[in-house]
């Protein structure tokens, strides 16, 4: 192939791959409901695949786990929306007294410790302030709750994500091979071997981060309810959830366990039981759940998980943070390649010619010169 070929070849790629994420960037606000299903057919096709193994057609594999996992799923849900109302329930009617404690207590602490202006920080102003906003919040909701192009749209996706995921889940096999067939031949090997090392870290990271997710929600809605934290259980499930992007699901818990300990019972005892409870949740997650069931050496930084949260939703909005870790993961398989193809390249490899510029010197600092410091030159090995 001649160098225009290749160069040809290239910018027709090229072109393919901007034309493709061009078109989902601008087709992100319809793609909520494909992108959970699509997810859903990923996590659901292992389970189908072992189905088939053990003899059964592929439909009747992918019915059996269709109907387990909405089971599944409808079940967690009976289960967790009256809970998940209670709770609701108990903190808005507590609110009053975490409103009181702010002000009377946690502010003026604050203002104290910090020898901030009293006039700066007008507790009522700042009270004032939060419940107003607080009360748009409520105003927008009920208003798109009201909307009918909101419900429309909102019923649409609830029809939409089983049906698509379903279909999905079914023609997975196939999809994967209709996509390998539309490879250009020259690139199908390396695409190959891309993407079944990729569906190793999404099968290690994102399955396994799920049961961590799931664990820690269980763990500390059980542990805070145990402490005598009422709202333990939604505490609970909010760090569970957030506990994806790495120390947030932590933080946001135990700062809302602690105030929630000081507003419900406001002694010492209860605020070391719940950070006896974050500290054994900190030490279940680092020593067995994440070595277990995610494993140690996938490779995702902290900081990277971080980062590409907060890029996929300031990109895409919550379709962004949804697909942020599987994008991550796919990213990171990527920069594993390019990294290892840079260094087999002539560019890594080939060692440059001596640079003559370059003077090896030997210093030596005087620091009882008058200025302070004084720097001489005494030796110069690139003059003979």
């Amino acid at each position: 192939m001649s160098i225009s070929q290749e160069t040809s070849r290239r910018w027709q790629m090229l072109a393919i791959i901007v034309a493709i994420g061009l078109l989902v960037w601008l087709l992100a606000p319809v793609l909520m409901p494909f992108a959970v299903a699509a997810m859903l057919a990923y996590l659901g096709d292992p389970l189908a695949n072992r189905l088939e193994r053990l003899g059964l057609g592929r439909s009747l594999a992918v019915s059996i786990v269709f109907v387990v996992l909405i089971l599944v799923i409808a079940a967690a849900l009976l289960l967790l929306v009256p809970l998940i109302v209670r709770q609701i329930e108990n903190l808005v009617l507590n609110f009053p007294r975490y409103v009181e404690w702010a002000k009377d207590t946690a502010l003026p602490w604050l203002q104290a410790k910090l020898h901030l202006d009293p006039k700066a920080f007008d507790t009522d102003r700042l009270m004032a302030q939060i419940k107003e906003h607080i009360g748009s919040i409520g105003s927008v909701i009920g208003t798109l709750s009201r909307s009918g192009i909101g419900v429309v749209a909102w019923l649409t996706n609830l029809v939409l994500i089983p049906v698509v995921w379903f279909y999905l889940l079914r023609d997975w096999d196939r999809l994967v091979a209709w996509i390998d067939r539309m490879l250009p031949r020259s690139v199908e090997p390396t695409v190959a071997h891309l993407a079944r090392e990729s569906d190793a870290v999404l099968g290690a990271f994102v399955r396994g981060q799920l049961l961590v997710m799931l664990a820690l929600a269980i763990y500390y809605g059980v542990a805070l309810t145990l402490v005598g934290i009422s709202v333990g259980p939604l505490i609970g499930m909010v760090a569970g959830l957030l506990s994806f992007v790495p120390y947030l699901g932590f933080i946001t818990g135990f700062v809302a366990a602690i105030i929630a300990a000081l507003v419900q019972h406001g002694d010492w005892t209860h605020v070391l039981l719940v950070v006896g409870v974050f500290v054994v949740g900190q030490l279940l997650e680092g020593y067995i759940l994440v070595p277990r069931l995610v494993g140690e050496k996938i490779g995702l930084h902290p900081v990277a998980v971080i980062f590409s949260v907060l890029a996929g939703g300031y990109l895409f909005g919550f379709l962004g943070v949804l697909l942020a870790l599987p994008a991550a993961s796919v990213i990171l398989v990527l920069l594993r390649y390019l990294a290892q193809r840079y260094q087999q390249s002539d560019l890594y490899t080939e060692e440059g010619a001596p640079d003559t510029v370059i003077a090896e010197v030997d210093v030596v600092v005087d620091s009882k010169s008058e200025n302070g410091a004084h720097v001489e030159v005494v030796k110069d090995s690139s003059k003979p």
